[in-house]
């Protein structure tokens, strides 16, 4: 069983800039995408405090990021790694499945992913996941080496406070309909 407080606060830098994207997107009328909040059902409570002390998953969650941009359907998780490559075990494979099942269904699905040691975010395509996830499974590298991130879709940080990630995503769907 997964606990809560044994996971830390792994994402909460990532995840505070990507809500505050999103803040900004929704006032300039670009996009309205929403933290979808991971199920957990509270162990111990500190009740002098009023706050949750212990809590286990209740069910496995979806993706960090649900909503749509400029009338397509997206929807993403943010990942970061202070290492030279993002560890395939940081993504489920019930993940890849809502991923796949929301891009069946017309929408966009992706990661957005940090890298701490370079200082840099990336967008990356559902496509390339579930390449090196099979790779993985077929025995074969257990990560997604640095080299991998296409500079073609680097998420820079604008007006000092957001991730404009719109615009690589509007790369992507340009390129794929090359």
């Amino acid at each position: 069983m997964a606990y809560w407080n044994t996971r830390g606060l792994r994402g909460s830098v990532l995840e505070e800039t990507i809500n505050t994207t999103n803040e900004k997107y929704r006032e300039l009328k670009l996009a309205m995408v929403q933290k979808i909040p991971t199920p957990i059902k509270p162990i111990t409570i500190d009740k002098t405090k009023g706050v949750i002390t212990l809590a286990y998953f209740d069910q496995k969650s979806t993706v960090d990021y649900i909503g749509v941009a400029q009338g397509t359907p997206i929807c993403f998780d943010a990942k970061e790694t202070t290492k030279e490559a993002l560890p395939l075990a940081n993504i489920h494979l019930h993940q890849i499945e809502f991923m796949e099942d929301f891009q069946n269904q017309g929408g966009e699905a992706f990661l957005i992913v940090y890298f701490k040691k370079y200082d840099r975010y990336f967008l990356f395509t559902l496509e390339e996941i579930k390449k090196y996830y099979n790779i993985a499974v077929n025995g074969g590298r257990k990560s997604i080496p640095y080299a991998a991130f296409n500079t073609d879709y680097e998420i820079f940080i604008e007006g000092g406070l957001y991730l404009n990630y719109l615009k690589p995503l509007a790369k992507y769907i340009q390129d794929k309909d090359v």
